[in-house]
């Protein structure tokens, strides 16, 4: 079990759009079981991309409402029809606001042996696959936030307020 050190916030792979995959080989399994050993080796977490652990490339795990499973090159199609309930994140630990999401999500991409994969959810499982698709985006929840819950957010942030151990 290989138990990664996830990435906070000021790291600059967290703000960089990750390159797409292009080799579905033995480097790319490697990385996702990377991923869903880090993801399982901690209780609570629902989720962890690639570039949280230092990788700029396009995947991420995730572990919402049952569902378990990678997903690499992902895009997205999201509802209208919004939620608004607490988001934390492992880069920016000890930290939740409220944050608008779409109620459904579909994600399409590929699997690690590079079959064409859909995974839709509603929910918290639609929220996770926002947030992790964000971060291969080079974006943070925070970055979804408005008005006075991001001042919020932001100053908390500066004042270095969250939790910082690097496996949290």
């Amino acid at each position: 079990m290989t138990m990664r050190d996830i990435r906070i916030i000021g790291d600059a792979v967290l703000r960089s759009p990750c390159d797409p995959v292009t080799s579905f080989d033995a480097e790319l399994r490697a990385l996702v079981t990377d991923l869903m050993d880090t993801l399982l080796g901690a209780p609570g977490r629902a989720g962890v991309a690639a570039p949280q652990i230092g990788v700029a490339a396009r995947v991420f795990v995730y572990d919402a409402d049952g569902h378990r499973g990678h997903l690499v090159n992902p895009t997205l199609e999201l509802s209208a029809e919004l939620q608004d309930d607490e988001e934390g994140c492992l880069s920016i630990p000890g930290m939740y606001f409220p944050t608008p999401r779409a109620l459904h999500a579909t994600a399409h991409g590929f699997d690690q042996h590079g079959e064409p994969l859909t995974i839709s959810g509603h929910g918290f499982l639609a929220r996770a696959l926002q947030h992790e698709t964000d971060h291969l985006d080079g974006r943070l929840y925070v970055d979804t936030l408005r008005g006075d819950t991001r001042r919020r957010a932001l100053r908390e942030i500066r004042a270095g307020r969250f939790d910082s151990p690097r496996r949290h």
